[in-house]
């Protein structure tokens, strides 16, 4: 019998196909800058007309780990590709950047083409929200390698930022206010914990919960918030001194990341609504308080530390924004971190 690569798993028609079906989503997310079409070796993407004295660009790279699971459960994959750009963007944004153009990379057992176009629709949902431009990606199909049914998908972010409006929060000092802004749920991290206190299956993720009110399922694939239209709102209005996205580690690792040494931050609990989702697994799971602050975001996705002076203001921005945004604690003086009060 003689073998060519179909045979052996590989259907390049149907990477042909699913190409030829994510065009449109992709092209909806062009921007000016872009020099290229969909398709070629590399993107090309022009700065040549950014007024910055002193351009620098910021990249950031990640996936969506084991949120797919739940995708792959439900068979529902349209906003998956939402939270690979969120998790890429907001990120870039902690240092005052902007999205400029975004990748990805899906990895499938095997490309059928109308699931890849789902996939990259979400995509290039998270570009518009963003304003990046989606200028390139790969779908590698390899068999044997994953299930016929899975894949992995992953990003990378460029954005750009004039060096002397980088965030980096050199200046925060104790008694800053730390302000945070809701998440839409749990996003995408601590999904190897979600799993295992719900163990989750096509049954019970199709169950209605009254306490979340939606089905269970639904409310783990809520799509990751994004938040780059609210912080470049607040670059030009307020002083920002920090910014941090809570993601993998929760509060107790990330905080910590933007504020200098000998500081630490004093969380005021009970200052925002702690979505339903969390204390559900909290109590299911028996998991201690400490831990799930080490882990999930708790209905903050994005912490901003400024002067006190500057609370009101960014306060009213974000809520003429439609955004939550509460102020959630402050900048003390501590070695252990992150204090929960």
């Amino acid at each position: 019998m003689s073998l060519d690569y179909k045979k052996a798993g590989v259907d390049v028609e149907a990477g042909y196909k699913a190409v030829k079906l994510m065009k449109e989503h992709v092209k909806g997310t062009f921007r000016d800058e872009v020099l290229t079409d969909i398709g070629g070796f590399g993107g090309l993407f022009s700065i040549a007309n950014q007024k910055m004295k002193e351009p620098i660009l910021v990249s950031g790279t990640d996936g969506v780990g084991t949120k797919l699971k739940f995708s792959f459960i439900m068979d529902k994959h349209d906003t998956i590709g939402i939270d690979c750009v969120a998790m890429c963007v907001n990120d870039v944004i902690c240092s005052g950047a902007e999205p400029l153009f975004f990748l990805d990379y899906i990895a499938c057992g095997k490309n059928i083409p109308e699931k890849i176009a789902e996939i990259v629709k979400g995509v290039a949902e998270g570009c518009k929200q963003s304003g990046a431009a989606l200028i390139g990606g790969e779908t590698a199909e390899m068999p044997g390698f994953y299930k016929e049914d899975e894949y992995d998908l992953a990003g990378f972010c460029v954005g750009i930022v004039d060096r002397e409006r980088i965030i980096d929060s050199n200046k925060i000092k104790k008694g800053d206010t730390l302000i945070g802004i809701a998440s839409s749920g749990i996003h995408s991290n601590g999904y190897s914990l979600v799993r295992k206190i719900f163990n989750p299956n096509r049954k019970n993720v199709n169950e209605y919960i009254e306490k979340l009110g939606c089905t269970l399922g639904e409310e783990l694939l809520k799509p990751t918030k994004i938040y780059v239209k609210a912080i470049q709102r607040l670059k030009e209005e307020v002083v920002m001194k920090g910014i941090c996205h809570i993601t993998g580690g929760g509060f107790i690792e990330n905080i910590p990341r933007m504020i200098p040494e000998a500081l630490g931050a004093k969380i005021y609990q009970g200052a925002w609504d702690v979505l339903p989702i969390f204390e559900l697994m909290q109590e299911l799971g028996g998991v201690s308080e400490k831990d799930m602050y080490n882990t999930f975001n708790m209905g903050i996705g994005m912490v901003i530390a400024l002067d006190n002076s500057e609370k009101e203001k960014a306060l009213s921005i974000l809520k003429g924004l439609g955004e939550k945004a509460y102020v959630i604690g402050e900048v003390i003086e501590s070695k252990t971190g992150v204090e929960l009060c």
